[in-house]
C-alpha cells in the first residue's frame, strides 16, 4: 500500500503500476477540503517512488467523481481572503497528478462533474464507459471551474468546443465527449479497468507518447492571433445572447481563457483562481449555490416520505381528460406508471390522448424517444368512458373543471367506485383541500396534488395535505410524485395553496398600477428584463388565462377579504368581461398571431389601452419592481409564519420551479435577504397606504430587529 486515507487509497496493481482509487464512505466521492487534503498527500507519495512506471485513477463507486463539496462553498465563500488562499492551494493539488513523471490514465465510470471532470483533464489518457458523463457544470451554480478546468480544456479539446462547454455547464456523453477530443476511448462497462490498464503500460513501455500529450497543456493555447480573436468574440456573443447580464459566471469563464490564452498553465492558473474568487462574492452565485442545497434538501425529504411510504402506486387514474388531464396522464405513463384515463366525453378523452401523442411526437422528431417507446407509452394510457374502468387503481387524480361543486361530486362518485385503500387526488389549484374533502366518507386518504401546466414541462407538484389526510397518504403521494420525475413539496392547506397564493398579491400590485394608467407593456419589459422573470405580469396572466385568473380572484378573497379584495373594476375583470381571456382565444393584454415564418407572435392591443384608460404615465424600474414584488414577497413570510410552507427554502424552490422565479436572484427569501430585511421594510413602508399587502408583518419586523436570517440552518 502506498497511501491509504479515508477517502482514497493508492497500490500497485502490477509491476510498477500503481492505482489511485477514490473511495469516500458516503455515497459518491467529491472535493470536500478533506479530501483534496488526502489527494495531495496521495500524490506526493507517488511522486516520491523510485519504481513507478504508471498510474491509473479509478473510483470504488458506480460514479466517478460529482465535483466539490457544494455544502462547503457558502460558509467557505464568506471570507474573500479565505477563499483565495483555498482556490489556489487546491487547484494546484491537480498540478500535482499533471506533474507526476509517468503517464496517468483516467477510468471514468458515471459521472466525472466540475472537480471531477478537472482531475481528468490533469490526466494524459481519458478511458470512460458507456455510463459516463462528463462535463463542467460550474456556471449553473453561478461559478466557473476552480481547479484548472479553463486553462486545461481548451487546451485539450480547442478553445471554440472549450466555451462552448464552460460557458453552458453542459454535459456530455461518452460519444461526444470522444468527437471532440474530451476523451481518449470509449469501451463497455466491464472492459474499464483493463482498457486503462493497457493504456498505462502502452505509454509507460513508449508506445504512446505521453510527454507529447501532456505538453500542451503546459503552454500558451496554440491559436494565432486571429484565430483567438474570432473565437473569443463569438463566444462572448453567445454568452450575451443566452445568459444575458444577469448571470456573471459565463462572461468571467471567457475573460479567464482569453486572460490565460497567451501564458503557461502557471499564469493562466492565477486568472482562473482571480476569475473564481470574483464570482463567489457575487450574489448570483450566492443565489445559485443555495438553489442547488434547497433543492438538495427538497429532493432528500421527497426521498424520506418514498421510503416512509407504505402503500406503492403501481396503477393510476386520471379523472378528466382535458390538456391537464392529458398532460398528467402521460406523464405517469412515460415514467412508468400505467394509466386509466377517464372522462364524461368521448370528445375529450380523444383531446386527451391527442395531447400525450404531441408530446411523445415531439420527442421523436428530437431523437429522444422512438416509435416503439412511443407506442408503448400511449399504451399504458387507457382511455374510458365508464366508472368501472378506474377499479384496481392505486391513486386516482382528479382533474375536472375548477369548481367545488362540480369537483366535490366526482370525488364522491370515485369514492364509491375505488377501493377502500385507493388514494384520491385533487389536481386543483386554489380550492381548499378541507372544503372538497368534507364530500368524501375517509378524508384520511385524500389530499391535494397540484400540477403546474405544461405539466411534462413544469417540474414542481404541490402535494397539499388537508386537515384530516394521514401521514401514509402524504408519502405515498410524494413518492408517486417522485416516480413521475416531479419535485414535490408538500404544503397545509389555505386557499390558493402556496405558490397561487403568493401569485395573486403579485398580480394584484400589478393590476394597481395598470389601474392608475401604468403601460402593461413598460411593467413586463422591467419585470422580465430587469427583474428577470421569463414573462412580465400581463404576459403571465394571458398565459395564465384571463378568465382563470379572474376566477381564482373570487377564491383568494374569499379567502383573504381584507388582503385581497376582489375588486370588479380592476383591468383582469374588465379583460374577462370582454371575453378577452389571452392565449387561449387569441386576446388578452396582447393580441395574438403568427409572424411571417409562422411562429407564434404577440403584439400590444391597442383596444385594451382604450379600454382599460392606459395613458403616459410612466414609473421608474425600482417602483414597477418594488409594487410587483412587496406584495409577493409579504405573502410568503405569512405563509412561513402561518405554516403553510415549512422552510423559506422550500418555498423559495416551489417558486422557482412553480413560476420561473429567477434563478440568479434564488427565490423570494434569497432575494428578501438580499435586499436586506431591514431594506426591504423599509421599503415597503414606503408603499404601505396601497393596502395591506404591502404592509410587513411583526415577525418580519422582529426578524430584522433580532438581526436573524431566514435562510439559516
Amino acid at each position: 500500500m502506498i497511501y491509504q486515507g479515508d477517502s482514497i487509497r493508492v497500490e500497485f496493481v502490477e509491476d510498477g503500476i500503481a492505482e489511485l482509487q477514490f473511495a469516500a464512505a458516503g455515497s459518491v466521492n467529491k472535493f470536500d477540503q478533506k479530501t483534496l487534503e488526502e489527494f495531495s498527500q496521495a500524490l506526493t507519495k507517488l511522486a516520491n517512488s523510485s519504481d513507478l512506471r504508471g498510474v491509473i485513477v479509478t473510483s470504488a463507486k458506480p460514479t466517478f467523481i460529482v465535483g466539490a463539496d457544494i455544502t462547503e462553498f457558502l460558509t467557505l465563500f464568506a471570507d474573500v481572503e479565505q477563499t483565495k488562499v483555498w482556490v489556489a492551494k487546491a487547484s494546484r493539488v491537480f498540478d500535482q497528478l499533471e506533474d507526476l513523471p509517468v503517464p496517468t490514465v483516467a477510468a471514468v465510470a458515471g459521472f466525472a462533474l466540475g472537480g471531477g471532470c478537472e482531475a481528468t483533464l490533469a490526466c494524459d489518457y481519458r478511458v470512460v464507459d458507456t455510463s459516463a458523463v462528463i462535463g463542467l457544470p460550474e456556471v449553473k451554480l453561478g461559478l466557473i471551474p476552480g481547479f484548472g478546468g479553463t486553462m486545461r480544456l481548451p487546451r485539450v479539446i480547442g478553445p471554440d468546443n472549450a466555451l462552448e462547454l464552460i460557458t453552458t455547464g453542459k454535459n456530455n456523453k461518452p460519444e461526444d465527449a470522444l468527437k471532440i477530443g474530451l476523451v481518449d476511448a470509449v469501451v463497455m462497462p466491464e472492459k474499464l479497468r483493463d482498457a486503462a490498464l493497457r493504456m498505462v503500460k502502452s505509454a509507460a513501455d513508449g508506445e504512446l507518447d505521453w510527454r507529447a500529450k501532456r505538453q500542451p497543456k503546459l503552454e500558451p493555447l496554440k491559436a494565432n492571433d486571429t484565430e483567438l480573436t474570432m473565437t473569443f468574440v463569438t463566444a462572448k456573443a453567445m454568452a450575451a445572447a443566452q445568459a444575458g447580464k444577469h448571470y456573471p459566471a459565463p462572461h468571467a469563464a471567457i475573460k479567464a481563457v482569453e486572460d490565460g490564452a497567451k501564458h503557461g498553465r502557471e499564469e493562466a492558473l492565477k486568472a482562473e483562481n482571480a476569475a473564481f474568487v470574483g464570482l463567489t462574492q457575487t450574489d448570483a452565485c450566492r443565489a445559485q449555490v443555495g438553489i442547488f442545497m434547497a433543492d438538495q434538501m427538497v429532493k432528500g425529504k421527497a426521498k424520506k416520505a418514498a421510503k416512509q411510504a407504505t402503500k406503492e402506486i403501481k396503477r393510476a387514474a386520471v379523472l378528466g381528460a382535458g390538456i391537464m388531464g392529458g398532460g398528467i396522464a402521460y406523464q405517469s405513463a412515460y415514467k412508468g406508471v400505467p394509466v386509466v384515463m377517464k372522462d364524461i366525453r368521448q370528445e375529450a378523452l380523444d383531446l386527451g390522448m391527442a395531447e400525450a401523442s404531441k408530446i411523445l411526437g415531439k420527442l421523436v422528431e428530437r431523437g429522444r424517444m422512438d416509435h416503439k417507446k412511443m407506442a408503448k407509452v400511449l399504451s399504458s394510457i387507457t382511455p374510458t368512458l365508464l366508472d368501472d374502468g378506474v377499479k384496481g387503481v392505486d391513486i386516482v387524480v382528479e382533474a375536472v373543471v375548477e369548481n367545488p361543486d362540480v369537483k366535490g361530486k366526482v370525488l364522491a362518485q370515485m369514492e364509491s367506485v375505488v377501493d377502500d385503500d385507493t388514494i384520491i387526488v385533487s389536481n386543483t389549484s386554489t380550492i381548499s383541500i378541507d372544503r372538497l374533502a368534507k364530500n368524501l366518507k375517509d378524508p384520511s386518504r385524500f389530499c391535494g396534488m397540484h400540477f403546474f401546466n405544461p405539466v411534462h414541462k413544469m417540474p414542481l407538484v404541490e402535494v397539499i395535505r388537508g386537515e384530516k389526510t394521514s401521514d401514509e397518504t402524504v408519502a405515498a403521494v410524494v413518492a408517486y410524485a417522485s416516480r413521475m420525475g416531479k419535485t414535490a413539496i408538500v404544503v397545509n392547506d389555505c386557499p390558493g395553496f402556496l405558490v397561487n397564493r403568493v401569485l395573486f398579491p403579485y398580480l394584484a400590485g400589478f393590476a394597481g398600477m395598470v389601474d392608475e394608467g401604468v403601460d402593461f407593456a413598460g411593467i413586463d419589459k422591467v419585470m422580465e428584463r430587469q427583474f428577470g422573470w421569463p414573462m412580465g405580469p400581463a404576459y403571465l396572466s394571458d398565459v395564465v388565462g384571463i378568465d382563470t385568473a379572474d376566477h381564482c380572484t373570487v377564491v383568494m378573497a374569499d379567502g383573504f377579504p381584507s388582503r385581497m379584495p376582489r375588486d370588479t373594476s380592476s383591468a383582469i375583470a374588465k379583460l374577462a368581461a370582454a371575453e378577452r381571456y389571452g392565449q387561449k382565444n387569441g386576446k388578452g393584454f396582447y393580441n395574438y398571431g403568427v409572424d411571417k415564418k409562422g411562429r407564434p407572435a404577440k403584439e400590444k392591443a391597442p383596444e385594451v389601452y382604450e379600454m382599460l384608460g392606459i395613458g403616459d404615465k410612466q414609473l421608474d424600474a425600482d417602483e414597477i419592481i418594488a409594487r410587483c414584488m412587496v406584495p409577493m414577497v409579504n405573502e410568503c413570510v405569512r405563509c412561513l409564519e402561518e405554516g403553510i410552507v415549512a422552510s423559506a427554502a422550500e418555498c423559495d424552490m416551489a417558486l422557482l420551479y412553480g413560476l420561473g422565479f429567477p434563478p440568479f436572484r434564488g427565490g423570494p427569501f434569497r432575494y428578501l435577504e438580499t435586499v436586506g430585511l431591514e431594506n426591504f421594510i423599509a421599503l415597503a413602508d414606503k408603499y404601505a397606504h396601497l393596502g395591506e399587502m404591502y404592509q410587513v408583518t411583526d415577525g418580519l419586523r422582529e426578524m430584522a430587529k433580532s438581526g436573524k436570517s431566514y435562510l439559516a440552518g
